[in-house]
């Protein structure tokens, strides 16, 4: 198996989590934190999707789909205090447009070999990683690990598990 189609088949399982998690949330829903100290689902998905377009431009500059005007300012960690709905995303807008970057992350990871999965990462995100593949990977981990407060929101919200 390559490198690529490892990356590929561990981006799956967050996406189907994130899927699940919120497929019975309003829009209302989004604007739960899980902790007054903590951000929302709207903030999260936002920060989340902005940062998989980063990501993947540090790697491969101009190949992803541009985010809508604006998005990415709308999800600093200056914005993560905002209730205000207006201030966001419907889930509708933010489920379209996960699913039109990460179409632009798999086709770029689909372009390259496993040698250029094995350079070393942009320096500017090595934090994923040390490799381009390892910043293609961290996307899963990533996203998961926003997932799990989620799960904790779903229950305050009264929403049974999932799993």
């Amino acid at each position: 198996m390559s490198i690529a189609a490892h990356i590929k088949q561990s981006l799956e399982l967050p996406s189907t989590v994130v899927r699940m998690y919120l497929e019975d949330l309003t829009d209302a829903d989004l604007l739960v934190r899980p902790h007054p100290a903590m951000n929302h689902i709207a903030w999260q998905l936002g920060h989340l999707i902005s940062s998989e377009h980063s990501h993947v431009e540090h790697v491969s500059p101009g190949a992803m789909p541009a985010l809508p005007s604006g998005f990415a300012a709308r999800h600093t960690k200056m914005t993560a205090a905002s209730d205000d709905a207006s201030d966001f995303l419907t889930k509708v807008e933010y489920l379209a447009t996960w699913q039109q970057q990460r179409t632009g992350s798999l086709t770029v990871l689909d372009g390259l070999t496993d040698e250029q999965l094995a350079e070393p990462a942009p320096e500017a995100i090595e934090y994923m990683g040390s490799t381009v593949g390892a910043v293609f990977a961290g996307e899963a981990v990533h996203w998961m690990m926003h997932a799990g407060q989620w799960a904790v929101i779903r229950r305050a919200l009264g929403k049974p598990p999932l799993f």
